[in-house]
């Protein structure tokens, strides 16, 4: 019944027209650096794009929209009452800590999110690193530009353990979508699969042991983080845990970066206490200079990429305009706040 009425009151309060409604996107360039377009957008309003928008410049470069999209950039309470036409915000992301939605809701605004965008291609990160822990395929490639093979008695070589998956064991903590798409990439390279979830799922896939954390992080050979950040997991993986670990153990996470303390991966690194770590998130991004883990052995990380294939950018892109285009006709989808709003 509140959510009925929350569109009934929507669509009796906006009388939007296509074409009319001004829509401003903060940062779009991570989205889209060029790669794409907003055309679909476009077609639902004047839209006006700012590649980057420092905090400053927030409330001037929105002051006048209905409809206010963002990435990263921050629309605190403060810029959210500084915004008189502000009707809706839309997060190009999954996450959607950026926005306060107290104050977003006190002021009556929906907030929606995209959810489900990126499930393949960050499934396709997770095991990027995976491999790239256990073949070293990187490492063997430039010592033979750099002349080793050329210079080898032998037909082949190689410079660092070589590690084959099937056999081991993979664990997961978090089974949402891209946990479950995580576990069947490792079904097929033959991999034993536990998981660990805050609450059990209503259907297990086929293959897949649920145990404790405990057990999980004492038997996994590779361990891959696919849980959302709360005040319950943050530093999840933090020094009593890597301790549990197998010291041949990988730890993969491209989930979010404060679920692990940073400081004590490092010293696990340095101390052996695990074999390597894989990480396209960290606590802060972008990390500062001089993070221990730049120099911590065996220690990859990559700038945030796991979501940013094209395909699945296009797919954020498209979900954003039919939330928009939802929301402009009075039945907004995928709204995060929607038992705060009244």
């Amino acid at each position: 019944m509140a959510i009925a009425f929350f569109r009934i009151a929507v669509r009796g309060r906006i009388p939007f027209h296509s074409g009319r409604v001004k829509i401003v996107i903060l940062d779009s360039y991570t989205a889209n650096p060029g790669d794409l377009d907003w055309a679909a957008l476009e077609a639902l309003g004047q839209v006006q794009t700012h590649d980057r928008t420092p905090p400053g410049l927030v409330a001037d470069r929105a002051a006048d929209a209905e409809i206010v999209l963002t990435n990263k950039t921050v629309l605190d309470a403060g810029n959210i009452g500084r915004l008189a036409n502000l009707k809706y915000i839309g997060v190009l992301a999954t996450g959607y800590n950026v926005v306060d939605l107290a104050a977003a809701s006190a002021r009556g605004v929906p907030v929606t999110n995209i959810p489900a965008y990126s499930t393949p291609a960050v499934a396709q990160m997770v095991f990027a690193h995976v491999l790239h822990l256990t073949q070293h395929v990187a490492a063997h490639a430039e010592a033979v530009r750099q002349g080793a093979w050329a210079d080898c008695p032998d037909f082949c070589f190689w410079n660092a353990p070589l590690t084959e998956l099937k056999g081991q064991t993979f664990g997961i903590i978090g089974l949402g979508l891209i946990g479950r798409e995580t576990a069947a990439l490792a079904r097929a390279f033959g991999m034993r699969v536990i998981a660990h979830n805050h609450r059990p799922p209503r259907e297990l896939p086929d293959g897949i042991e649920m145990v404790g954390l405990d057990k999980l992080f004492a038997q996994c050979d590779v361990l891959s983080l696919h849980c959302p950040l709360t005040e319950n997991n943050h530093h999840l993986v933090n020094a009593d845990r890597l301790r549990q670990m197998k010291p041949s153990a990988l730890l993969i996470n491209t989930a979010r970066g404060p679920l692990i303390d940073t400081e004590a991966l490092a010293k696990a690194l340095h101390n052996g206490e695990i074999a390597g770590a894989g990480l396209d998130v960290m606590e802060t991004e972008p990390p500062r200079a001089g993070h221990p883990l730049y120099s911590a052995p065996n220690c990859h990380i990559t700038p945030h990429i796991g979501w940013a294939t094209q395909a699945a950018r296009r797919r954020l892109i498209d979900i954003a305009v039919e939330n928009v285009r939802a929301f402009i006709n009075g039945h907004p989808q995928n709204v995060v706040n929607a038992d705060q709003l009244t």
